[in-house]
């Protein structure tokens, strides 16, 4: 199943105007995506309004964030159910210093509905970095049964590579995600080390025509979170 899991809404102080809930999914429909990840910075507040959006449309919705880790190493990060969303976001919100917004600099942070209607501005901001290491926030996920995925590992910055210059040993994700203008094996070519590694192709999108520019096909025998989670780690 074609899957897109890095996607930015306008919650993002960088996520464009038109990133909203019905925009994301429609688009993603025509791209032909069956899966999408919603991966704003630091905060799931937009899932809920997109899941109601694509739960009519047969859009499956994988429910998490981008996560910023004390390093500023970029991981995605998601969680099956209400439940775990809500403590995912309670852990975001302990560990986001008390940052400001400035509106003018990184521009307005919103969750909307479907009719575009402002439910929420969010004054805290997302991009900054959390207090805690790229172990310490892969062990939440792992007690929540998330998907822990370092993102754009290839970049030069806010990857693991970029801001550490290794793996930790003692990571264990269950895939690791390239940009969108890396070619696979070449990566694989270069980094041998990682070849136990299972790799993934997102857009992280922050514009509507960003989206499904890339994606991954994923190999899923059950449409579900633990299917999607099964599938990331097969061989």
């Amino acid at each position: 199943m074609k899957a897109d899991l890095h996607i930015h809404s306008l919650l993002s102080p960088c996520g464009d105007i038109e990133m909203t809930p019905f925009n994301i999914v429609t688009k993603a429909l025509g791209k032909g995506l069956s899966v999408i990840g919603i991966t704003d910075h630091n905060s799931t507040l937009q899932c809920a309004e997109i899941v109601r959006i694509a739960s009519r449309e047969g859009l499956f919705v994988l429910c998490g964030a981008e996560i910023t880790t004390k390093e500023e190493v970029h991981v995605l990060a998601f969680v099956d159910g209400e439940s775990n969303l809500t403590k995912l976001q309670n852990y975001l919100n302990d560990h986001l210093p008390r940052v400001l917004n400035n509106t003018d600099v990184f521009g307005y942070q919103l969750v909307v509905n479907e009719k575009e209607e402002v439910l929420y501005q969010e004054d805290c901001l997302l991009i900054s970095a959390l207090d805690q290491t790229i172990e310490e926030v892969e062990q939440f996920i792992n007690t929540l049964n998330g998907i822990f995925i370092p993102a754009h590992i290839d970049k030069k910055q806010n990857s693991v590579m970029s801001q550490l210059g290794f793996m930790p040993p003692g990571l264990k994700p269950d895939a690791l995600e390239l940009s969108p203008g890396t070619n696979a094996e070449i990566f694989r070519s270069k980094n041998k080390y990682l070849s136990g590694f299972n790799l993934i192709h997102s857009s992280d999108a922050h514009y509507l025509e960003d989206i499904g520019r890339v994606y991954t096909d994923i190999p899923v025998k059950e449409l579900s979170f633990e299917g999607i989670k099964i599938a990331l780690n097969s061989n």
